[in-house]
């Protein structure tokens, strides 16, 4: 199983960390042992002081391909959740100035918080989705599907080009703006639609 992660796909996030905007999907790889599921605590690593949420819509890949046409991406998903992309920024941006890889800020164990999955019938494929994400009893993160730069399809196709496509693969597609740190004692709940997915404590 792989975890694929799509940066910078909302523009308002992308100017909200002042990065530039890309011309082709940002991807990114996670590891297995950084899913984190069924609403058990984030344990706040010692490595990093200043560990960022971002709240995102998460696909399941449900057949294997590579080298997909965007026509056909649709058939290769078929469950949505939402999820949150654990991100050390104080790390990130260590490894960003001396230009080297920042897996550590973001590839590192239980960094990919996901929900349940929620089905998604063939006539609901391409249908707008919005999520929002609360801290502490307070929204700060609310997204809209209407506002990727790139949708599901287009980073099937994207990626496909490159890595094999698996059943239980993955596909983490970015946050929108009003990412932000943790804290111990945080309490995290994610919706997507009207439907609570997410509830779990930092400690």
């Amino acid at each position: 199983m792989k975890i694929f992660c799509i940066g910078r796909n909302y523009v308002a996030h992308i100017e909200e960390l002042k990065n530039a905007i890309p011309d082709a999907p940002v991807v990114f790889m996670k590891p297995p042992t950084a899913l984190l599921t069924d609403n058990k605590p984030f344990y706040h690593p010692d490595f990093s002081k200043d560990i960022h949420y971002e709240c995102e819509l998460v696909f399941r890949i449900c057949k294997q391909g590579r080298s997909i046409e965007e026509k056909f991406a649709h058939k290769y998903y078929d469950a949505v959740t939402v999820g949150i992309d654990f991100t050390a920024r104080d790390l990130q941006d260590e490894q960003k100035k001396k230009g080297l890889p920042w897996e550590i800020a973001k590839a590192f164990d239980h960094s990919a918080v996901i929900g349940p999955w929620q089905y998604i019938g063939e006539t609901e494929k391409n249908l707008n989705r919005t999520f929002r994400l609360d801290v502490n009893s307070k929204t700060v993160q609310e997204g809209d599907s209407r506002f990727m730069m790139f949708q599901p399809d287009q980073i099937i196709a994207y990626i496909s080009q490159f890595f094999t496509l698996q059943t239980g693969d993955i596909l983490f597609t970015g946050t929108p703006k009003g990412v932000g740190s943790i804290a111990v004692g945080d309490r995290l709940q994610a919706w997507l639609e009207e439907h609570p997915l997410l509830d779990f404590h930092i400690k």
